[in-house]
């Protein structure tokens, strides 16, 4: 017999199931994701660290989790939320259970849970905090332990703690690393670059002594704002290398231009979400995982203009700078799960690279 789990959110709502994973409790602000697969690249996503996260799609673990879709060497959900968890996984490349991998990292899951219902409360009321426990204390005493703050060092967690490479013959890039999931890195690896990744608080002087041709800034967990050194960082940098900023990194290149962010009322959690190019009008289907969002109207004085737009709420997708070979996404191109519809804007950023690469060899030599 499974031990019974429940899901407490902090508006007193409270949700009873059974327990798989881990069991023992853990807090979080619960999000929803929209994906009918690729749920273990969401579990290994740097992007959920401090999120308890509910897949709206009914079933998971049906193809089981194995060892090449891993977007990091690990989980970084703090709770797994589903209508059936599938016990038997049938697929080719399986090796282990999505029950085995949150039990091995201590991540506790629920299951026959009304999703539908919990991600209507979702979005009526914004993202909450939750708790998941497998623990009989009674709900007022939880509801307690719900009073505590959410963490705000996230990127702190996830980002490596020393620099490393990737090596290339290709253009030299240092990655950013503020989570970055493994899809940017094989992108980069894919088109020949030598890549040096760094940790989330590199300087401007670090990263000089690099001589790199161009700079990544990766996808991240949290409130961009609770990362004042690389906002500083980049606006001493800024101007010097071709820049593309992906998610967490597009949002610090607003903030670093004098821009604004905002929390969401309940994100964008998916692989189907329509973004629209505004220069070419051609809308591609994206993968997305973020909370916070540029402020549009914060762009007025700065020297960004929006380049791509949610159809859905016509949120801010896409920023370029006006004078500086720099732009940035708030979706992911590598995917990882979800469409590769613009992947192309990893070759865009190395002709970027390679325009500014030339116009610095021919500056040299006419010195």
């Amino acid at each position: 017999m499974k031990k019974q789990a429940r899901l407490v959110l902090e508006d007193g709502t409270v949700f009873t199931g059974k327990s798989f994973g881990a069991q023992g409790e853990s807090l979080g602000e619960v999000v929803f994701n929209t994906g009918i697969t690729g749920y273990q690249e969401v579990l290994s996503d740097p992007s959920y660290c401090g999120q308890i996260v509910t897949m709206t799609y009914p079933l998971i673990g049906n193809y089981g989790i194995n060892r090449d879709d891993f977007e990091t060497m690990r989980p970084f959900v703090h709770g797994f939320v589903v209508r059936e968890h599938c016990e038997v996984h049938s697929n080719w490349r399986s090796e282990q259970t999505v029950d085995s991998l949150l039990k091995e990292y201590n991540i506790p899951g629920i299951e026959e849970v009304d999703t539908r219902k919990l991600t209507r409360i979702i979005r009526q009321h914004g993202t909450l905090k939750g708790l998941i426990t497998t623990s009989d204390e009674p709900v007022e005493s939880l509801l307690e332990k719900l009073k505590a703050p959410l963490m705000e060092d996230q990127v702190a967690r996830v980002s490596t703690k020393n620099m490393f490479a990737a090596p290339g013959r290709g253009s030299k890039i240092v990655l950013v690393d503020f989570g970055a999931k493994y899809g940017i890195l094989r992108e980069l690896i894919k088109r020949g670059c030598d890549v040096i990744v760094v940790p989330y608080n590199v300087t401007a002087d670090e990263i000089r002594r690099i001589r790199p041709d161009g700079i990544m800034l990766s996808n991240g967990p949290g409130d961009p704002k609770n990362v004042p050194e690389a906002i500083r960082m980049i606006q001493e940098i800024l101007g010097e290398y071709p820049l593309f900023g992906i998610c967490l990194g597009h949002q610090l290149l607003a903030l670093a231009c004098g821009a604004d962010t905002h929390k969401m009322k309940f994100g964008h959690r998916g692989g189907n979400h329509p973004v629209k190019e505004l220069a070419t009008g051609r809308t591609y289907i994206t993968s997305q995982n973020h909370g916070y969002a540029v402020s549009k109207e914060s762009l007025t004085d700065t020297d960004l203009e929006i380049s791509h737009i949610a159809l859905n709420d016509g949120t801010v997708e896409g920023l370029t700078h006006k004078k500086y070979p720099a732009f940035s996404v708030q979706y992911h191109p590598e995917a990882a799960p979800g469409p590769y519809d613009s992947d192309y804007l990893f070759d865009r950023f190395l002709e970027q690279v390679a325009k500014f690469t030339k116009e610095e060899k021919n500056y040299a030599a006419t010195r």
